[in-house]
């Protein structure tokens, strides 16, 4: 099993280069706090919040998934370039409609960098009204 890595709230880091490690390569979920039982509902996630990651042929966020507890919900994919190439750095963004059952959503994010592994977002619940 891959090592996950989680956020640490960046403010409570003392140096820069690991604000800068850690943002860079944590997920963040963007979406309403509550959601109506089968009508879309669209979940965005960014990796970085203040800093962006590089885009290099060896070193890139080659995805992002979405899960609902342990069900993954939707992924999305990306190749080396595609957020500007080497020199640049892009904001891997994406954004998810999902249709919610039940009565709850338990939201987390994953996004995988080619070179320092499985990076995990903060828990996000959401109330599904019917």
């Amino acid at each position: 099993m891959p090592k996950i890595n989680r956020y640490v709230d960046i403010d409570t880091v003392e140096r820069e280069a690991k604000k800068d490690y850690i943002d860079r390569h944590s997920p963040f979920i963007a979406c309403e706090p509550t959601a109506k039982q089968n009508e879309p509902f669209k979940v965005t996630i960014k990796v970085g919040n203040v800093y962006s990651h590089p885009d290099d042929f060896d070193h890139y966020i080659a995805n992002v998934q979405l899960y609902n507890g342990e069900t993954l919900l939707a992924r999305a994919d990306f190749v080396s370039g595609t957020l500007g190439g080497q020199d640049k750095k892009g904001q891997a963004e994406v954004t998810f409609t999902i249709i919610p059952t039940g009565k709850k959503l338990n939201l987390v994010a994953h996004s995988y960098c080619t070179k320092h592994g499985v990076w995990e977002s903060e828990p996000v619940e959401v109330s599904v009204a019917e």
